[in-house]
């Protein structure tokens, strides 16, 4: 086994400074010095429900950047030195329908996750990127693009490409009219990826507080939520709406300005929701979902976010302050994306 050093859950709001043990390396394995890791809000949820008395150890962190370190006796896309991205998903059944179409995220016998999954050849409990190294398959690593920031790109892994997904299947590109409704982690990274694809984007938030953010960011408008006038004005303009709200809401409002034949994508809210079939019906709007991303995808994502200068908007925190970021980010004082510097686990 090899040994690293990381920051596992000890309760819901608690981590501590540990040694953590990764496998040694298998022939298509390599082993990756993380030097940036994101924190997601999936990483609040997992740790608000982890309970170490009956649950295996719990390290998270599914968006990171790094350098290699090792490499397996046959691996030949990778070399020590090479700089990496690794995001929410290592692994995957890779014979299913959704595997063979470069789908891995929605592996029929569900895909190894980098934190939290069961690893497909010991039944090990994976350990994610709050940590200084990381042993992954070759597969679901990915090169970093020259010119892209590290820091900036680690939450590409997670937010990134679940907003990429949704873009790309939906046609978006010059001549859409694209809404993002919630500027946060994820709505920050589709407003810039819209824009850069050509698309007039709007956002929509609960106020107008954000207009200046929204427009920095490459947007064209912004529509506060709580303005009847605004979103009545609105109505039926959307030819895509990427609904990035964590927190469960109503969807009628905002399936009232989608256009006829448009779409509504939800990727924030994942619970259980409720919707009236007559909002769907009138205008053939369609309602559909996306998560994280094959590697096809991922890969294409990473590309065009260097073609076009796209980051994450960050800001990076010492990883001892990981306690610290998961605080701010549960009181959403972020814009938008802690990332964590690793390199004080040396």
């Amino acid at each position: 086994m090899r040994t690293t050093t990381g920051w596992q859950a000890t309760g819901p709001t608690a981590l501590r400074r540990t040694p953590l043990e990764r496998r040694d390396l298998r022939p298509d394995d390599i082993a990756v010095r993380v030097d940036y890791c994101g924190v997601c809000h999936t990483d609040l949820h997992a740790l608000h429900a982890f309970d170490q008395r009956t649950e295996a150890p719990l390290v998270p962190g599914h968006e990171f950047t790094g350098v290699v370190t090792g490499t397996g006796s046959q691996v030949t896309a990778f070399s020590v030195g090479d700089h990496v991205a690794v995001g929410n998903i290592v692994d995957s059944c890779g014979e299913c329908a959704m595997c063979e179409a470069g789908q891995e995220n929605f592996c029929h016998s569900f895909p190894t996750l980098t934190y939290g999954g069961t690893d497909r050849q010991d039944g090990s409990t994976t350990l994610g990127g709050y940590s200084r190294e990381y042993v992954v398959r070759d597969a679901f690593a990915y090169a970093l693009p020259s010119g892209l920031d590290p820091a900036a790109t680690a939450p590409l892994m997670c937010a990134g490409v679940t907003v990429w997904e949704p873009l790309r299947s939906l046609g978006v590109g010059p001549g859409s009219r694209v809404a993002v409704a919630g500027l946060g982690g994820l709505g920050h990274l589709a407003v810039k990826m819209a824009v850069a694809l050509g698309a007039t984007t709007t956002v929509i938030s609960r106020t107008h507080e954000k207009r200046d953010d929204a427009l920095k960011l490459g947007a064209h408008d912004l529509i506060a939520s709580t303005d009847a006038e605004q979103m009545a004005a609105a109505r039926d303009t959307f030819d895509v709406l990427v609904d990035t709200i964590s927190a469960q809401h109503h969807l009628a409002p905002y399936l009232k300005l989608v256009a006829m034949d448009g779409t509504l994508s939800l990727v924030g809210y994942l619970g259980p929701l409720t919707v009236e079939a007559m909002d769907l019906l009138v205008g053939r709007k369609k309602l559909s979902s996306a998560g994280s991303g094959g590697r096809p995808a991922t890969a294409e994502m990473l590309q065009f976010c260097a073609d076009h200068d796209i980051g994450a908007d960050v800001e990076v925190l010492p990883s001892s302050q990981v306690e610290t970021a998961l605080d701010r980010l549960r009181r959403n004082d972020v814009r938008y994306r802690f990332v964590l510097d690793m390199s004080d686990l040396d």
